[in-house]
């Protein structure tokens, strides 16, 4: 654990983040992030579009939606009926706890190791009565284990009946904003709809630090695609990549170490689509460039009894950490057409895509045309409004009096069956709607920033570092004058300022040994420092020093900033000093 606890002190010591609300005794499962942890999420996020988005822009589109939606949302999604969890409570203390997580750890204090996902309420009850597991804080005897729905509730407005919820995952917003987004990239796919941003999970017992938090951030995509066709344009670029895997048939079988299969034997092996094995390919390099082995790395099968409601095929993607063993840092599900056909259903929206036929063939559809005599005689001057509702959610109209209904309501307008006109008309076209499947990579910010973190820390020596990849560094560059003299001073202030100026996040220090202030950035994983000595005012140069290998070379002051600029962006030290013509320090 030595690793894991060097990081410790390093988070507490650099103030990377700590449990939020700390004055008044801290809420478990919330955390605060200082300044050095801000900005390396933020450099993470970055690295993720870089990685996943700005690449593939002709396909995939951002976008950010609320974190608080209402509550038909969650019942066309599932989450009302399906997103929980199991819960015990100690009939003595009141202590409450995660029912599968409290047997697993009971048991494994007596030696035994076993899974309880997937199980079901009375299969927990049956292992904590056979194993006579108790209240681990006063001993006292459990009760019946209870579903506990993980959703935030909240309410909107000042009426208590308007509910909404916390999302607890970026996905609904995408999904409920798919009919205008279709519409924006004019109904082509594939297409890819990416979000970034804040989710919220009302865990029963969250513990491990940033592994199992109540309020977190996720980098999802929801990539859409007629599933007649999954073939992506761009999985020539993975095809060769080797992927460790664990197969769903190696999970049944209870094996756990990977196999090394390339993207293109993942799919001819039938492990997944094209999408998928697409962005599972991304996903190791993604993690791989943050300084995450892949030996470190393993996609997990889950079995149907394992995997979300709304997902038909599953992989988690774990790495292994020190601390905690193995954890999952990113999802990818297949969610076919479940959500869009869940809210297509509540809504009355049509959720489509169109594909073009070789063949035109004559079809039947049922069309609404609204009735502007009657909508004026109800509504007057509103009839503009009224007709523009009808248009939105015509699909919702026409099922509602299908089914003999004699009115709907839409919003603030109560629309009668006098109001509208139905028709079944024969056409041809060479067009057809259809609803796209989806194939969804989905990443926890603050899970990955723990394991690059504990994967960066460094012991040799007698000197600890991290070695973090320099375009994720919190700080870019370290300035300084190696002894606190007024011109030193005045030149290294000079340069700072050069640097933030072109957005650079740098560290200016001149108090203290300059052996020490090293060490101090070396510590935040800095991956340079620049240091105006004697020579400096004399002929313009300074040294500019490598955390990793600590060589040094000189460099005038005018090519610092391209330096900096070049080691950020992926050069290695030596390749930058080379381009630069910088001589090396004895």
């Amino acid at each position: 654990m030595r690793r894991a606890e060097t990081l410790e002190e390093i988070v507490k010591r650099r103030l990377l983040y700590w449990p939020s609300s700390e004055i008044y005794g801290g809420v478990g499962g919330f955390y605060d992030y200082g300044p050095l942890g801000v900005q390396l999420r933020r450099n993470i996020v970055e690295k993720w579009r870089k990685v996943f988005v700005l690449p593939y822009q002709d396909l995939i589109i951002e976008v950010e939606t609320p974190i608080i939606m209402p509550e038909p949302v969650f019942k066309a999604s599932g989450h009302l009926d399906h997103f929980t969890d199991y819960l015990v409570t100690c009939t003595k203390c009141g202590r409450k706890y995660r029912a599968d997580h409290l047997v697993e750890e009971e048991l494994a204090k007596r030696g035994l190791k076993i899974s309880t996902e997937g199980m079901s309420a009375s299969d927990l009850e049956r292992l904590i009565s056979e194993h006579k597991i108790v209240c681990p804080h006063c001993g006292g005897p459990l009760g019946r284990v209870e579903t506990f729905n993980l959703l935030f509730k909240t309410t909107i407005g000042p009426y208590s009946e308007n509910a909404g919820y916390l999302r607890p995952e970026t996905a609904q917003g995408m999904f409920v904003a798919f009919p205008r987004l279709a519409e924006y990239v004019g109904r082509r796919h594939p297409f890819g709809v990416a979000q970034i941003g804040r989710v919220a999970r009302n865990e029963i017992s969250p513990r491990g630090g940033l592994m199992r938090l109540r309020e977190f951030t996720q980098m999802e995509i929801e990539l859409f695609f007629d599933p007649q066709n999954p073939k992506c344009p761009y999985f020539a670029e993975v095809e060769s990549f080797e992927i460790p895997i664990v197969p769903e048939e190696f999970v049944a079988k209870g094996q756990t170490e990977p196999v090394y299969l390339t993207a293109r034997e993942v799919v001819e092996r039938g492990h997944a689509n094209e999408w998928m094995a697409f962005f599972m390919a991304l996903a190791a390099k993604f993690l791989k460039e943050l300084g995450v082995p892949i030996e470190r790395q393993k996609f997990l099968g889950k079995l149907p009894h394992e995997r979300a409601h709304y997902s038909a095929k599953s992989y988690d993607q774990m790495v292994l950490t020190e601390r905690f063993g193995w954890v999952e840092v990113s999802g990818h599900a297949y969610r076919t057409d479940y959500d869009l056909s869940g809210h297509s259903k509540f809504s009355g929206r049509e959720m489509y895509l169109e594909k073009r036929l070789s063949t035109p063939k004559e079809v039947e559809v049922v069309r609404l045309y609204p009735n502007p005599n009657a909508i004026r005689e109800r509504y007057g001057d509103k009839i503009g409004e009224v007709i523009k509702a009808i248009k939105e959610h015509e699909g919702r109209v026409i099922e509602a009096f299908n089914r003999g209904m004699s009115e709907v309501a839409l919003g603030e307008y109560v629309i009668s069956r006098d109001m509208v006109y139905i028709k079944l008309e024969k056409r041809k076209t060479d067009l057809e709607k259809f609803i796209p499947h989806v194939v969804e990579p989905s990443f926890g910010l603050d899970r990955i920033m723990y394991v690059v973190l504990e994967s960066a820390v460094v012991e040799e020596e007698g000197r600890v570092y991290l070695r973090l990849p320099p375009d994720i560094a919190p700080v870019k560059a370290c300035i300084l004058p190696i002894v606190k003299r007024a011109d030193y001073v005045e030149i290294g202030r000079t340069l700072w300022r050069s640097l933030a100026r072109q957005g650079f996040v740098v560290l200016y220090e001149d108090e203290g040994t300059i052996g020490s202030r090293y060490a101090s950035c070396d510590e935040i994983g800095t991956p340079l420092a620049v240091t105006i000595d004697e020579k400096t005012p004399v002929d313009g140069t300074v040294t500019i020093r490598d955390r990793d290998t600590k060589r040094q070379v000189r460099v005038k002051l005018g090519d610092v900033v391209t330096f900096v600029s070049m080691v950020a962006g992926g050069a290695s030290f030596d390749d930058a000093a080379r381009a630069l013509g910088a001589a090396p320090v004895q």
